[in-house]
């Protein structure tokens, strides 16, 4: 499938990452507080196995680090092998950690997605957090399965990876999934499901994704309600407006001095970190968060829709 128009520009760091593979340098409205990527628990992450989606670069390689610093076994899922291995070998030479491994993901295939999945069901490990971190932005063009490319790489791939590895998870409970969203959310009124079936119209794109990332915060809310009681517990997150390659496609005279005062990728992985590691929202699940706090979601994140959006989720990705 060639390359959609926009895909390269959630690349955090590297112009060849692909699409469902870089972290997500968010396009909030809003400033994000300071941190770094140390924010998080070693006692709750030390021996304990994690798979980050994105990890290659960007936010997503500033929490596989933090991850792997504090002693967990961590999971690089990313389109490039190159990239991917690369960013492994870095995370192993930065970190001391050697348990860092590499998956393929290609978000916007889902048997790709399928495939990563039971590449690591095949490992026998457990799975104590999934961080499902990658994204695109102001994206054009379709998904290999014919949906509009935010959603289908933003939305509908997490989704897949996510109930396809729930059993580990729920096996090797207390377990978490985390997934990165944007206060970009706010601005979306609502879903056009028969929107999601063709190309973002938008001039700007924003549109496509500020609905992408309601569909997040409504999933992880969903899920939370799906999974209460079973020891996994969801989050969803702000991970402020990061100074990453996300921004490559604004033009030059704009762009340097747009990003002067976003925050560094570490900063953007503080609150990917608090969520997947702090004992102090161990008990909490189906929350927004941000700025390692929690923050009322948008009040169009019904559970009403919600359950919409999994049901139609459930059905577009049923095995034919």
């Amino acid at each position: 499938m060639s390359e959609p128009e926009g895909v390269a520009a959630h690349r955090s760091e590297t112009p060849d990452a692909g699409t469902g593979e870089a972290g997500t340098g968010e396009a909030g409205t809003e400033d994000a507080g300071t941190g770094d990527a140390g924010t998080g628990d070693a006692g709750q992450t030390k021996g304990r196995t994690f798979l980050v989606t994105g990890a290659n670069t960007g936010i997503g390689r500033a929490t596989a680090a933090g991850l792997a610093r504090q002693g967990g076994r961590v999971y690089v899922a990313a389109r490039s092998r190159e990239k991917g291995e690369e960013a492994v070998a870095g995370l192993r030479a930065s970190t001391g950690n050697d348990a860092v491994f590499f998956l393929p993901l290609d978000l916007a295939d889902l048997d790709s997605v399928r495939a990563c999945a039971a590449d690591f069901l095949a490992r026998g490990e457990p799975l104590h957090g999934l961080v499902n971190n990658a994204g695109v932005v102001r994206a054009r063009g379709l998904t290999k399965q014919g949906f509009e490319l935010m959603f289908g790489v933003n939305h509908l791939g997490h989704f897949v990876l996510t109930n396809a590895l729930l059993g580990c998870l729920t096996a090797s409970a207390p377990a978490r999934v985390v997934t990165v969203s944007s206060d970009s959310h706010y601005s979306a009124h609502g879903i056009d499901f028969e929107a999601l079936r063709r190309p973002e119209r938008g001039v700007t794109g924003m549109h496509g994704y500020a609905v992408s990332k309601l569909c997040n915060v409504l999933f992880s809310a969903e899920l939370a309600r799906r999974t209460a009681g079973s020891g996994v517990t969801t989050y969803a997150l702000h991970p402020g407006v990061v100074a990453s390659d996300i921004w490559r496609r604004v033009p030059w005279p704009v762009r340097p001095l747009m990003m002067r005062r976003m925050l560094t990728v570490d900063q953007g992985a503080a609150t990917s970190l608090y969520c997947a590691t702090s004992p102090d929202v161990a008990q909490d699940s189906g929350k927004f968060y941000d700025k390692c706090a929690e923050r009322a979601p948008s009040k169009v994140a019904t559970p009403e829709l919600g359950a919409e959006l999994w049901k139609r989720s459930e059905e577009w990705t049923a095995p034919s």
